[in-house]
């Protein structure tokens, strides 16, 4: 069974006929070709599919893209406009990226904690990255750039 979805991506409004089965990476990925959204683990383990589903993340893995209708989905590749997001350019100086399979949902998911804690500890920062396994950094760094990230931020340096 096919439903229409109608959802507004990085700003721009959308329309796509999905299999009902179908899971919002899926749509996103293969759909409307925005490949920054990785496909990890399958089961909302990882984090790489991780998108902000009207405003807050969610594993998009685990949503079916018949729920997203009418939503507001912002993926990785709507977060930089003219510039990189002070995360990125943080994870950037601070050698948070290595492989970068894990990038997009770390990003996603430090935006939202700075959003609603401006000033996180290094164990908050932890506690909400935790959604989103590193296999190559071991979290140090790129705990220090979500700490960089919000330092500037508070500052108006972003």
């Amino acid at each position: 069974m096919r439903q229409p979805v109608r959802i507004t991506v990085n700003g721009r409004e959308l329309e796509a006929d999905a299999d009902t089965r179908k899971l919002l990476v899926n749509l996103l990925r293969d759909d409307l070709e925005l490949t920054g959204t990785h496909f990890g683990c399958g089961t909302g383990t990882c984090g790489a599919c991780t998108v902000m589903l009207n405003g807050r993340c969610v594993k998009s893995c685990c949503v079916l893209a018949v729920d997203a209708d009418g939503a507001e989905l912002l993926t990785i590749e709507g977060v930089a406009n003219d510039a990189p997001h002070p995360v990125q350019q943080a994870l950037a100086e601070c050698h948070g990226v290595q492989c970068g399979f894990c990038t997009p949902g770390m990003v996603l998911s430090a935006i939202e904690l700075l959003q609603d804690n401006p000033a996180p500890s290094d164990a908050e920062i932890r506690e909400a990255l935790a959604g989103n396994l590193c296999r190559c950094t071991g979290y140090v760094n790129i705990v220090a750039a979500v700490q960089l990230a919000a330092t500037r931020m508070a500052q108006g340096d972003a």
